[in-house]
Order: C-alpha cells, then sequence, then structure tokens
C-alpha cells in the first residue's frame, strides 16, 4: 500500500496549525511556501480535511486554516481517511471461486484466508494510526528539535499568522 504526498502534506500542515495563536490561520500558499510543495495540490488536500471538520478556513484578518478541533482528538488516521478515504486497501473479488478447481459458492463457508490475513493487517495498521494524536506528533517533534529549530518554527508561524 502506498499512500499519496497529500497525506504527508496534510499532516505536516496540521502540525504547524497545532502552534498557531488562538484565532489566527495560515493560508494555504504560506504553508505551501514554507513546505516548498505546489499550492493547488496542498490547497486539494486542506480542502478535503476542511470536509472532514478537521480543519477550518477562516476569511479575513488572521484568516486562513486553522484546527477546527483540539489536537488531542485529531488522529492520524482521521487525517488518512480524510485524504484518501476509508475504503479498505484490500479487497477481495473471491477469485478462489474461479478456475478449473475454483470452489463452488456453497461450499465458501468461512471467509477467504487470505482476506482475513489482510483484514487483520489493515485493522492493525489503522489502530495504530487512530491511536496517534497530533498531540502526541508534536510532543515528540517537541522533544527531538533542536531549540533553535523550535524556535525557527514559532518565529515564521507568528509571522505567517
Amino acid at each position: 500500500m502506498q499512500l499519496s504526498k497529500g497525506v504527508e502534506w496534510a499532516v505536516h500542515s496540521c502540525t504547524m496549525m497545532a502552534i498557531l495563536p488562538e484565532g489566527r490561520g495560515l493560508s494555504a500558499d504560506a504553508l505551501a511556501q514554507f513546505f516548498e510543495v505546489p499550492s493547488a495540490y496542498l490547497a486539494k488536500q486542506l480542502q478535503a480535511l476542511r470536509r472532514a471538520n478537521i480543519v477550518q478556513s477562516v476569511r479575513g484578518q488572521g484568516g486562513g486554516y486553522r484546527l477546527a478541533r483540539s489536537v488531542d482528538v485529531i488522529s492520524l488516521w482521521d487525517i488518512v481517511a480524510a485524504v484518501e478515504g476509508s475504503a479498505t486497501a484490500f479487497r477481495c473479488t473471491e477469485i478462489r471461486q474461479n478456475g478449473p478447481c475454483g470452489l463452488a459458492k456453497k461450499d465458501c463457508k468461512r471467509p477467504c484466508e487470505i482476506n482475513s490475513a489482510f483484514q487483520e493487517a489493515e485493522e492493525a495498521w489503522r489502530n495504530v494510526l487512530k491511536n496517534r494524536s497530533l498531540a502526541d506528533i508534536n510532543a515528540e517533534v517537541a522533544g527531538n528539535a533542536a531549540p533553535d529549530h523550535l524556535i525557527a518554527l514559532a518565529t515564521w508561524t507568528m509571522n505567517n499568522a
């Protein structure tokens, strides 16, 4: 499975919005410039986040994008689902019923073992993402980043919000 660049860009953008002062926002252009990514494509990801009520878009002074909910209740899964959708990655089409030795539908009383394995793996993956919030990510960044980098992030954010 491969997630789109949009997921990475959306998560990074949300982590930046998480450090915004109350009542302030960042424009899609400012975020795109900060991360050196195409503004139009990032704007699509931000709109997906807005539709999922992860961010809100505000016009006027201090406007732009900002988080719509607290960082401790926005999970990485919320962002992935907003950008990529929540459909399962593996879709079993029951090909075990095809071909010269295919099973009759009536003999498929148990779920396909291959499908079960993929569903179990996907459930584990989703649960890990559901249990990691933006608050968790920002705490890890704050704990791992050099102090001068954190100051630079805060300064840039204040100057562009």
